[in-house]
């Protein structure tokens, strides 16, 4: 009940109702929780992994930390750092558990190597897609699997953004068939980039403002990031040539605000449920940003010379295999991977007899006709 409640509240401040109104319950909304005069002046700092010149993903930070300071009429503030003033991109989980900062935003997927399971938790290679991963986080489990791991680390984890489907990257040269990817250095994290080693890929993981130069270099010959609107502005068109779809790696992606476990503990019940509040606000509205802006940036993008391909079903076919077998493999290795493997898939199966039905087939028919509205 607590989270209904919760999404009430941001029903109530978002401007956008994307997936959430799936989620309501029958009971009437709530009001956002409001400070009294005598709660405390709180200043924070949160180091993230985006450059400022990402708008959409360093403005699921700034939204957030904008709402904390709007409902608490100024008495909690958390002032938003861009990518390396304080932390580097990829040390964000660091600097919270050595309290450096008090809060981060950062991707689950760069803190893979921590624990697989995390992988899982952002968004699976052939796994479920941005809507259904949603059902399973907020009413399926997946969220508490999250908070679960993240105890071991001494912080509290809140979805606080996502991209949704992402695209399938760039690359200097064309890949029709599976050995085309023999020997390709390719920026890729998480469980997608383990999928593309076992494919012959040579594997390394960059933050954002590092991807140009590196293709530009030739240190590598292929790199994802997240979808046409920030890879225009990483000036991914302007380096490699052809882009590939669909990001299979990535159904959707979790961004995630990281909090010091002794400072939250330290702030008011009304602070914790005003920052909680403000986290899903952004979760949300962030995704519709994106989806707002992708079409017209894919538009600009082969309008000025980038060719758009389809991964082969000679890739696909070879790359959900290997990825069944990683999976199966990290399962008998680690409880937290087999645990939240399960239970995904257990969810999947039950959502995927309502999906086919209805989503898909109005998918498919809605794709080839003209837009109405």
């Amino acid at each position: 009940m607590k989270r209904r409640n919760l999404l009430h509240k941001i029903a109530l401040g978002a401007a956008s109702t994307y997936s959430i109104t799936a989620c309501q319950s029958p009971n009437p909304p709530q009001p956002n929780p409001e400070p009294t005069p005598s709660q405390p002046l709180i200043r924070w700092r949160m180091a993230t992994s985006w450059p400022k010149s990402l708008d959409i993903i360093f403005g699921a930070a700034e939204i957030l930390c904008r709402r904390v300071e709007q409902m608490t009429e100024g008495r909690f503030t958390i002032t938003p750092y861009p990518a390396n003033e304080i932390i580097s991109p990829l040390q964000i989980l660091d600097g919270v558990i050595a309290g450096t900062v008090e809060c981060g935003h950062s991707n689950l997927l760069y803190l893979f190597d921590r624990n697989p399971a995390l992988g899982l938790l952002s968004g699976v290679p052939f796994g479920m897609s941005l809507q259904q991963h949603n059902a399973w986080f907020y009413y399926g489990g997946g969220l508490e699997a999250m908070e679960k791991i993240y105890q071991d680390f001494g912080v509290n984890v809140f979805p606080a953004g996502n991209t949704g489907l992402q695209m399938g990257g760039w690359f200097s040269h064309q890949i029709n068939t599976i050995n085309d990817l023999k020997g390709l250095k390719m920026r890729i994290p998480g469980l997608g980039g383990k999928i593309l080693e076992r494919l012959g890929c040579e594997v390394q993981v960059l933050p954002g403002e590092q991807i140009f130069p590196a293709l530009e270099q030739g240190t590598i010959d292929a790199a994802e990031w997240i979808g046409p609107y920030d890879d225009e502005k990483l000036g991914l068109n302007r380096i490699a040539p052809y882009y590939y779809y669909p990001g299979w790696w990535e159904p959707s992606s979790v961004l995630i605000a990281l909090v010091n476990r002794k400072q939250w503990d330290q702030l008011p019940k009304t602070y914790q449920e005003i920052f909680r509040s403000a986290a899903l606000e952004a979760y949300f509205l962030t995704i519709s940003r994106y989806d707002a802006a992708n079409g017209e940036a894919l538009e600009r993008m082969v309008l000025s010379g980038t060719e758009l391909r389809p991964y082969s079903q000679d890739i696909l076919e070879n790359a959900y295999q290997v990825a069944l077998e990683l999976y199966e493999e990290y399962a008998s290795e680690s409880d937290d991977f087999a645990r939240i493997y399960q239970q995904g898939k257990q969810f999947q199966s039950r959502i995927y007899k309502w999906y086919p039905i209805n989503d898909l087939t109005y998918s498919n028919f809605i794709s080839g006709i003209s837009p109405i509205n």
